[in-house]
């Protein structure tokens, strides 16, 4: 079965992105868009973004995960360490981040290096979850194989006895990731694409150098 696509077509047109207009940490325009795509009503949710990785068995990679928080130093979100994902970032800590807005017509793409988060930071985003997601947490031994959905099911269940009428602990195989960014590229769409795409890359004296890229 084939289906040709050549004749997709799309014309972007919404926004520019010029030097002149970006600050000289990329972090700044970072937040700067993040905002204006988490208050607009063309994207469902503005925090999923796309996270690659070198796998064990070699090949890249990808799946949608879901941007905790973001600072000056980097980019968290959290996961199961014993997950394919979390032994490959173990094993090789070199990812790359990206988040596709295309009601805005735009991407960021950031290359960086992952490493576990403090335990305590854990300990407190763990505490602010729904009990539910907290027992999830507990009951899916991620990206192992299931004989079915009632296994699952089972797993949850015997995990809502064990911790009834009490705290429930972070487990230890459960925690965050911070990647820090070593190059962020920003990409508006722009017509006959000729698209706006302007390079971040962290230098030695930890200051960015900013290029434009051709699209």
């Amino acid at each position: 079965m084939a289906h040709d696509l050549s004749d997709y077509r799309k014309s972007y047109e919404k926004k520019e992105l010029l030097e002149s207009n970006c600050p000289e940490n990329p972090i700044e325009l970072f937040r700067d868009w993040f905002f204006v795509a988490d208050e607009s009503e063309l994207v469902d949710e503005a925090n999923a973004m796309t996270i690659a990785s070198i796998g064990l068995d070699g090949f890249p990679k990808s799946r949608v995960v879901l941007l905790k928080k973001y600072t000056w130093e980097g980019f968290i979100f959290y996961t199961n360490y014993n997950s394919e994902k979390g032994k490959a970032i173990l094993n090789n800590n070199h990812v790359c981040l990206s988040f596709f807005w295309s009601g805005l017509e735009q991407q960021i793409i950031i290359k960086g290096t992952a490493e576990k988060l403090a335990k305590n930071l854990s300990d407190g985003y763990f505490e602010s979850r729904p009990d539910g997601s907290k027992l999830g947490a507990w009951a899916s031994e991620q990206s192992n194989v299931v004989t079915s959905r009632e296994e699952l099911d089972q797993r949850l269940v015997s995990f809502e006895k064990q911790f009834e009428n009490q705290e429930i602990p972070r487990p230890k195989h459960w925690g965050g990731f911070l990647v820090k960014p070593v190059s962020i590229e920003f990409w508006q769409g722009r017509p006959n694409r000729m698209h706006d795409r302007i390079r971040y890359t962290l230098q030695k004296d930890f200051s960015w150098k900013l290029e434009r890229l051709a699209p």
